[in-house]
């Protein structure tokens, strides 16, 4: 289940995780099913290595799972991950929603110049 508040700690490790390409494919290949780190390093141009700290960094954040499996390690999305990422995501929608309409209201109150204020450049 979600829980209500994210912490900053949560939100900075999810975003951290889905700022990279190369971990944002991971993920979205790990949706359609479970895989090993070895098929996932299998079509990428970089070292075994290099692709298990993706997957662990993503592992960090939550966002997937690994299962050993004899010599393999599986890797697999975690749904309530996802739907973590969905709710920071939406709060921080909600917040910038929030200011955008306050500025809004605040923009529509303001009041049009009095044409009795003398203007600048016009003399006496």
């Amino acid at each position: 289940m979600v829980v209500d508040e994210l912490s900053d700690e949560t939100v900075d490790r999810l975003f951290h995780a889905l700022a990279d390409a190369t971990r944002r494919s991971i993920l979205r290949r790990c949706v359609r099913g479970e895989l090993s780190v070895s098929r996932l390093a299998e079509d990428y141009p970089m070292s075994f290595a290099a692709v298990q700290k993706h997957v662990a960094v993503l592992e960090r954040a939550g966002l997937v799972t690994k299962q050993r499996r004899g010599r393999e390690q599986l890797v697999r999305t975690d749904a309530e991950a996802i739907a973590r990422a969905r709710q920071a995501l939406d709060e921080l929608e909600a917040t910038w929603r929030g200011r955008v309409d306050r500025m809004a209201r605040l923009l529509a109150q303001d009041p049009e110049p009095d044409d009795k204020t003398p203007k600048e450049g016009r003399g006496r």
